[in-house]
């Protein structure tokens, strides 16, 4: 059982009024015979259903390419039989059909939706209530520029469509649960090897219409697209739920070709209170990540904590192996909390070390320690975050999850003139420039003026390749390579009475902090100034590789930090402290192997 109990903002809602939630197991993505790439064109839709009884599904979707053919062909073959039934015309065969169908339909919850082919050939999924009506459904796939004629056909390829923030905004108006399917790999929206702009990628991954991300990574450990996209890079803040689905053109999984799967082969589990497309619609479309989670077998569920735990702290994540004043640990939680308000947001996972070889110990008396939590943040932060504490089990112990929202009244503070933001794993004490980014940030919030949420993208027709391409060895480029999306740069020093005073950029958002000393810096920050102030390299002793070079390596347990040179005509920049995720496809050549 997850979340135990739910507090945010300091009000608690009691056990007794929560609904009882259970894991259901789902299939968001199959596609029947309206699909004419479906693979068994004889099997019923009947036999879809019984084998996803068989899977052990109680939710699943019908998503044909570009129709609803599929849907509407069982809906009226169940009308027809009812119609019969009614007139006492029906047949023994078609009785006991009738009667399969309404026993399947009360027990696994299906819904109608369509995979739909948007511009450049992306795949978006919408799932819909199942009492949509399949004129509806086709209205919008003709709204999205699906040619009349094609519109049975159940084909992928369907010519010039809509584009893929239209395809979003369409069907989340029209009610619908937005998908981008098989984000990761092929016709995915994540866009993996295709030269399409930066900032494409990041609005057809961001975009605020997206409600979840379907991917085919979910279940393997290590760097996955979840990961990716948990709200860690600067460049793609919303963190993004990510779902599994079979994708199955067939009924069983093709034992001569494995890759095509059948049937609540690839499946996710939601934590739903009831069994109905409102319920399903609240969790994909809200915040809680954890309410959905790769489904492995009763005999091997999944511990998102001990995954977090696995991954280790972030940015977004933080671990404490305590809740008490003593020692402090209550202190760091809301600091931890006050930083996370003020940059990415975040979960802080409390009774468990960030240490993956220890067991967490959990906290004793979980209750009374989080009103103590509560009490705290109202007295001591300002403004008030917004934050949800929750209970959750891992490994026998019951683990304290407090999840933090980015906050839109920044800048957050602790005992009014305390503040902090996060950088990486660390939270520090904002610096004067941070703290007025923070006021401008909350400043634009409240303009009167829309604010963009994400930079200016290009019509879908006029979107090129991005100019960064990748170097090899030995190589010249006289195309810009962008710099790395973590680290730091010192861009200027002035010495000023005896002590030197650097400006200093940090990679993840651009933002430059002036004024800072070696005493005054912060853990990156210093170790940057203390190599800028015992000197740089010289362009001529730097080993170039094109125009791109790797100083130094550091490595400490699972982390590794790049120091790295770009040059640009007689300017060179020197990156200190460059992790693996803030590499582009211009720089991974330069450390393969290094």
């Amino acid at each position: 059982m997850a979340a135990k109990t739910g507090r945010k903002r300091g009000r608690t809602t009691p056990n007794s009024s929560a609904p009882s939630r259970q894991w259901r197991r789902m299939d968001l993505h199959l596609h029947t015979p309206g699909s004419n790439d479906y693979q068994q064109p004889e099997v019923s839709y009947l036999d879809i259903l019984r084998q996803a009884e068989v899977r052990g599904l109680d939710i699943v979707a019908f998503t044909d390419h570009n129709t609803v053919a599929g849907f509407a062909a069982m809906k009226k073959e169940i009308e027809q039989l009812l119609w019969l039934e009614e007139r006492r015309r029906i047949e023994p065969d078609e009785k006991r059909r009738l009667d399969e169908y309404r026993r399947l339909l009360t027990k696994i919850l299906v819904l109608p939706g369509f995979e739909f082919t948007a511009t450049f050939g992306f795949h978006i999924l919408g799932i819909f209530p199942s009492e949509t009506p399949v004129s509806l459904l086709e209205h919008l796939l003709l709204t999205l520029k699906v040619p009349p004629q094609v519109l049975h056909h159940g084909s992928a390829n369907v010519g010039a469509t809509s584009d893929v923030l239209t395809a979003y905004r369409v069907i989340h108006d029209a009610g619908g649960i937005v998908i981008a399917a098989h984000a990761n790999s092929g016709n995915g929206v994540a866009m993996r090897g295709l030269d399409f702009g930066g900032q494409t990628r990041i609005a057809y991954t961001q975009d605020l219409y997206l409600h979840t991300l379907e991917v085919t990574d979910l279940d393997k450990r290590g760097y996955t697209t979840r990961r990716f996209f948990d709200g860690s890079k600067p460049e793609y803040p919303r963190p993004m739920r990510c779902i599994q689905g079979s994708d199955a053109h067939r009924l069983t999984r093709d034992p001569a070709q494995p890759k095509y799967l059948g049937v609540g082969d690839r499946v996710t589990e939601i934590l739903l209170p009831e069994l109905t497309f409102a319920a399903l619609a609240d969790v994909l479309k809200g915040n809680d990540l954890s309410l959905t989670r790769p489904y492995r077998g009763p005999a091997n569920p999944i511990d998102f904590v001990q995954l977090a735990q696995e991954e280790g702290e972030s940015i977004v994540q933080a671990f404490h192996p305590s809740l008490v004043q003593r020692g402090g640990h209550q202190d760091r939680i809301l600091q931890d909390i006050c930083a996370m308000a003020n940059t990415n947001g975040g979960a802080i996972y409390v009774g468990i070390s960030a240490d993956p070889k220890m067991k967490p110990e959990g906290v004793k008396e979980a209750d009374k320690a989080v009103e103590k939590l509560m009490t705290a943040v109202s007295n001591r932060i300002t403004p008030e975050p917004d934050i949800h504490i929750d209970t959750v089990p891992s490994r026998g112990a019951q683990i304290v999850r407090i999840t933090v929202q980015p906050g839109s009244e920044a800048p957050y503070a602790i005992d009014d003139n305390k503040f902090y933001v996060r950088d990486e794993s660390d939270t520090s004490l904002a610096v004067r420039d941070e703290i007025v980014r923070l006021v401008l940030r909350s400043l634009r919030h409240e303009s009167p003026e829309p604010v963009a949420a994400l930079p200016p993208l290009p019509a879908p027709e006029t979107v090129v390749a991005p100019v960064v391409t990748a170097v090899k060895p030995g190589s010249k480029t006289t195309k810009q390579i962008e710099p790395p999306r973590t680290g730091v740069e010192v861009v200027e020093s002035e010495k000023r009475n005896g002590a030197y005073y650097h400006t200093v950029r940090d990679l993840r958002n651009g933002n430059l902090i002036k004024n800072v000393t070696r005493s005054s810096a912060r853990k990156l920050w210093h170790y940057a100034i203390s190599q800028v102030e015992a000197g740089q390299p010289k362009p001529k002793e730097i080993r170039w590789q094109g125009d791109i070079a790797l100083i130094n390596k550091r490595e400490k347990d699972d982390n590794i930090w790049y120091d790295l040179a770009l040059r640009e005509g007689d300017t060179v920049h020197i990156y200190y402290g460059v992790t693996d995720s803030g590499l582009n496809d211009a720089w991974l050549p330069l450390i393969e192997g290094a």
